[in-house]
C-alpha cells in the first residue's frame, strides 16, 4: 500500500466513513472505494463485504479481486450511568462496541463505577449527542427514566440514522414518552423505531439480566434480525 493510499484510508477511518480497499490480484494494484470508482460487476460484492464486515475474493471482468472492508467500529451511546449501565458496558464492549456513557450527574458517571470499557461524558444529553453525531453504526440506549435526560437523547437519536434506539421503562412510561416525543414533532413511524421496553423479552429481572437482554437485541438489530411483533 502506498503512503498516499494509507493516508486516505486513515482519514476515512478517523471520519468514520466506511470504505473498501480493492486489490486486483493479477498485478497488486489497489484503490479505495467509494473514493475511487470500481468495476460495476464488483458493486454487489462490495456492499456485501461492508454489510458482513468480512473480506472476500471475487471474480469480475476477467480478474480476481480481494475486497477488504474498513467499517468504523460500532458504537453504543448509553444515557444514564445507572446500575444497568454498569452491567451493560462490559458486555457491550466484549461484543465489539465502543461504548460512551452520558450522564451530567457527576456522582454517577465516575471512573470508579466504570473502570474499564467506556468513555464517560458529563455533558447534558443534547450536547453530548450533538458532539457524538450518531450514524448508521451507532446504537443509542436510554436508561434514566428521567425525561430531562432521556427525551433529549431520544429526540436526537430519532433525527439520526442510528441503527438501534432503545429506552428503559414500562409500557405506561413509554406511552407518556410517546406523547412528549410527538410534541417535539416526531410522527408514529419515527417513534416506532424505539425499542421499548428495551431488550429482548427474556423475563429479565436483575441489572445483569436486563443488560444481557439489551446487548442481545442490539446485536440482533445490527445483524438484521427483527424482534417479533407484540
Amino acid at each position: 500500500m502506498t503512503p498516499e493510499l494509507l493516508a486516505r484510508l486513515q482519514a476515512a477511518q478517523a471520519a468514520r466513513r466506511p470504505v473498501v480497499l480493492l486489490t486486483r490480484l493479477s498485478d497488486g494494484s489497489q484503490s479505495l472505494w467509494p473514493e475511487e470508482p470500481a468495476p460495476d460487476a464488483l458493486h454487489v460484492a462490495i456492499e456485501a463485504a461492508l454489510h458482513d464486515d468480512k473480506p472476500a475474493t471475487v471474480e469480475a471482468e476477467g480478474a480476481a479481486w480481494f475486497l477488504h472492508p474498513h467499517n468504523p467500529a460500532p458504537r453504543m451511546i448509553v444515557v444514564g450511568a445507572v446500575h444497568v449501565a454498569q452491567a451493560l458496558v462490559p458486555m457491550a464492549a466484549a461484543t465489539g462496541f465502543a461504548v460512551t456513557v452520558v450522564d451530567p450527574r457527576r456522582a454517577f458517571a465516575t471512573e470508579e463505577r466504570f473502570a474499564e470499557g467506556a468513555t464517560l461524558m458529563t455533558e447534558w444529553p443534547d450536547d453530548a449527542m450533538a458532539a457524538l453525531s450518531p450514524d448508521e453504526r451507532t446504537a443509542v440506549v436510554t436508561l434514566t427514566h428521567d425525561p430531562k435526560l432521556d427525551d433529549p437523547a431520544l429526540d436526537a437519536a430519532l433525527r439520526s440514522p442510528a441503527f438501534y434506539i432503545g429506552a428503559l421503562g414500562s409500557r405506561r412510561t413509554h406511552a407518556k414518552r410517546v406523547d412528549r416525543l410527538t410534541e417535539l414533532g416526531h410522527g408514529p413511524d419515527c417513534i416506532a423505531r424505539i425499542h421499548a421496553p428495551v431488550g429482548l423479552d427474556i423475563g429479565a429481572m436483575t441489572a445483569p439480566e436486563i443488560a444481557l437482554s439489551i446487548v442481545a437485541e442490539v446485536v440482533a438489530a445490527r445483524r438484521g434480525k427483527r424482534r417479533p411483533a407484540a
